[in-house]
């Protein structure tokens, strides 16, 4: 919920602090900044001329809320709440302390609501530019607080209050994370690996894994985060039916390069099931 988050939040303007009205309908910056609370519970904080970019639409979130609901990506939410576990234990996080975990690009909320369900008495904050994905993540967990912002921008977040930021197949600004990450938080990047989904390419005709993804990341952090430790590999076999194919695509950038009947036209082509392989990697980065 919002309340349980609010100190943690900042004016995506100027970075002062907000306060929720009595009534929980407004958040309220103390340099007179007013921001609506949407029924569903989420609320928007843009600062400027609005969002340049609107995100997932309706259909994209529901594939993606059908995709994951199946559990098919079940070890990279293992292996993320994992790390979490490690950083939160490397940076020596006392019995007392709520951390604070902030997702970007955190979609319908799923990876996050297992986190906090690992996490004893954690607090987190989904970040994601998609308002049918902010309904939903509004709704994934009692301790989550759910805002709508462009993570290319300045960060809704104030300064030194999160202990973890994960990014999960999502955009990446090492500037603004360096900002808000406690002395000792780090950030855990999930990224797509070369081979994640190979055996739908041909069929399907999807987007490839770009080469170098990571190496753009350490690039773009110089100054601001550095590499913590070796990275990590995790590759699994997920055996999809066609429906589950369809959700999978359906949530993926494809989804906007491919017409959908013609879509559809390629999975009915499909075997019943088939074996895909998962693959992305885990890099660790804290403030340089």
């Amino acid at each position: 919920m919002l309340r349980d988050i609010i100190d943690i939040l900042a004016d995506p303007t100027d970075g002062t602090d907000l306060q929720l009205t009595d009534d929980d309908r407004r958040v309220i910056s103390t340099s007179g900044h007013s921001f609506d609370v949407a029924r569903q519970g989420y609320v928007s904080l843009i600062a400027g001329e609005g969002l340049k970019h609107t995100g997932d639409d309706a259909a994209m979130v529901q594939s993606r809320e059908t995709f994951l609901s199946r559990g098919h990506f079940a070890p990279f939410v293992e292996a993320v709440s994992e790390h979490i576990h490690q950083v939160l234990d490397d940076a020596g996080v006392s019995d007392d302390h709520h951390p604070v975990i902030v997702e970007i690009g955190a979609g319908t909320g799923y990876y996050l609501a297992h986190a906090l369900d690992d996490v004893a008495d954690s607090r987190g904050v989904g970040i994601d530019v998609s308002v049918p994905a902010a309904k939903h993540l509004a709704k994934c967990h009692p301790r989550v607080g759910a805002v709508v912002a462009d993570a290319w921008q300045r960060l809704p977040i104030r300064d030194n209050s999160v202990d973890v930021i994960t990014v999960i197949f999502a955009p990446r600004n090492p500037q603004e994370f360096a900002r808000i990450l406690r002395e000792n938080g780090e950030v855990i990047v999930l990224t797509a690996h070369p081979g994640h989904l190979d055996e739908l390419r041909e069929p399907l005709g999807i987007i490839g894994v770009e080469e170098g993804k990571i190496d753009h990341l350490l690039e773009k952090s110089q100054g601001f985060l550095t590499r913590v430790g070796e990275d990590t590999l995790i590759e699994f076999p997920m055996e999809l039916d066609r429906d589950s194919i369809a959700a999978q695509i359906g949530m993926s950038p494809s989804a906007r390069h491919i017409e959908k009947e013609e879509l559809a036209r390629r999975i009915a082509k499909l075997p019943d099931k088939m074996t895909v392989t998962a693959k992305a990697q885990i890099t660790r980065l804290r403030r340089a």
